[in-house]
């Protein structure tokens, strides 16, 4: 529904008008001027999350609008999942057993000339499998990227897709899978709403296996798709199981290629997957239950199955991250990263994520002169990793009052030292864990590091706001002036 546009102050005279709504939000990110007051925050201080006044809304979860039924069910889907050093060598066997005749292998320019791109063409030519390359993805994609992907993938007309890559390159692949099958579509015909029309996908698609190279994003898990919409200056996406990857092969050989900043920012991504879908809405509190379970969202809170592949993830993260950076070559530690990558994906894949993510994509988006090191792409962007962990310390103390119990079990899976703590403290507990993984890797310590200021944090919640496919599944629901007040306490994190 619409009920949340009406809480902004806009007609709800219908779809058309709604969205018309926020795309004039939207649009007004990039000449928002007007200031927050800025709020000091000492390494483990106290967050000012609200004043005396908002009390009566500070502790509640979501409440469903009049009529709703919450949801009852949940469902869990996932791609085939293929794990081995080396098992790579299998992907054109599976190809040729799949009867592909023209198979579309999706990569980035740096990837075309590195091992892993190499391995994946050795195989095609060992089944005879017949392909074409498309080079072109863009790192951190782009709704002009996407669009040129689909116009290479429509002028083949492919029967299988083979993505080679990190998540820009699997989300990629499969928006241009989705719109090969669709030739009548117009690109926001399935991109999320508000910014796009939300349609369900009705048509099968052509079968794509992936071969992430990174550990982190867990696309090859997942049926979402995530794109930056530059003339709204937000990141939005698509989301349906019917994009979720037939297969994904993770080969822990390819993890030797990836630069230090990559394989910190892909994971500090698998960790904030993991605690962000054990942390999420439970899927019984969620609204509305869907009248058809075709209608029935990938993200559907936390549940039950998900719990447990995001609670393995952080025990895994918990051993591996720290020793997967510090050696590189630790074949044992980076490998165990990957397979957690693809366990945290399973766990949001199908609970979904929330605040860290939703407050990402304005983030993102709205990039001004910051370059990260160990990309090629000389260009300002955020990492879509670093995006997400740069909120993270604000907003895990700002939702573990909803369930202090989960935020102190996570924390205590990351290392600290829960033994006598009490519940009260869990959202500072597990703020201070992350900012010691963020200190001791060296990250940007905050936005302001990233180029922004208080000025920003009006625009950055108005890019936060539409984000209502993740957002809602937040344990604890939240007005403007708390997300605000969760963007100034991340403008420094230590």
């Amino acid at each position: 529904g619409l009920d949340w546009v009406r809480d902004l102050g806009f007609s709800n005279s219908g779809m058309a008008s709604g969205r018309a709504a926020i795309v004039r939000v939207l649009q007004s990110l990039a000449t928002a001027n007007c200031s927050c007051p800025a709020h000091s925050q000492a390494y483990g201080g106290a967050y000012r999350l609200l004043p005396p006044s908002a009390a009566a809304s500070q502790l509640r979860p979501w409440s469903s609008q009049q009529g709703e039924e919450k949801e009852y069910a949940f469902e869990m889907v996932c791609s085939t999942i293929r794990f081995g050093e080396g098992v790579t060598r299998e992907v054109g066997m599976d190809l040729a057993n799949l009867g592909i005749r023209h198979v579309c292998v999706v990569t980035d320019e740096n990837l075309s000339k590195l091992p892993p791109l190499a391995a994946v063409l050795e195989s095609l030519h060992a089944s005879q499998v017949q392909h074409t390359v498309y080079d072109r993805v863009s790192i951190e994609p782009t709704n002009e990227s996407f669009e040129d992907a689909i116009s290479f993938a429509r002028s083949h007309q492919f029967d299988g897709f083979l993505a080679v890559g990190g998540g820009s390159v699997m989300d990629t692949a499969k928006a241009a899978n989705l719109y090969q099958c669709h030739p009548e579509a117009e690109f926001l015909d399935f991109v999320n709403p508000p910014v796009g029309k939300g349609k369900t996908v009705a048509k099968p698609l052509k079968p794509l296996i992936c071969v992430p190279t990174t550990s982190g994003t867990g696309s090859e898990t997942t049926g979402v798709s995530i794109f930056d919409h530059k003339p709204l200056k937000a990141k939005t996406g698509i989301a349906s199981r019917a994009l979720r990857p037939l297969l994904g092969i993770i080969d822990p050989l390819h993890t030797k290629h990836m630069p230090r900043n990559v394989a910190i920012y892909s994971g500090f991504d698998v960790l904030c997957h993991a605690l962000e879908s054990y942390t999420a809405l439970p899927y019984k509190e969620r609204t509305p239950r869907p009248q058809d379970p075709i209608h029935r969202p990938a993200y559907q809170g936390s549940n039950p199955i998900s719990d447990i592949w995001s609670l393995h993830a952080l025990r895994m993260i918990h051993t591996h991250f720290k020793r997967s950076i510090a050696s590189p070559d630790n074949m044992e530690a980076r490998s165990a990263m990957h397979l957690a990558s693809v366990m945290a994906g399973v766990g949001f894949g199908n609970a979904g994520v929330h605040l860290c993510h939703g407050m990402s994509y304005p983030i993102a988006g709205m990039v001004k002169s910051f370059i990260p090191e160990d990309y090629d792409q000389q260009k300002p962007m955020v990492p879509h990793g670093l995006s997400v962990v740069v909120t993270a310390p604000a907003v895990f103390q700002f939702t573990a009052p909803l369930c202090p119990e989960r935020h102190l079990e996570v924390a205590g899976l990351l290392g600290a030292n829960i033994r006598n703590a009490k519940l009260e403290d869990a959202g500072l507990i597990l703020a201070d864990t992350l900012r010691g993984y963020m200190q001791e890797m060296n990250v940007a310590d905050g936005l302001k590091a990233l180029g922004y200021s208080s000025a920003d944090i009006p625009a950055l919640v108005k890019g936060t706001l539409p984000q209502h496919r993740v957002t809602k599944l937040s344990p604890r629901s939240f007005t403007e002036e708390q997300l605000a007040q969760i963007f100034e306490n991340s403008m420094t994190v230590y």
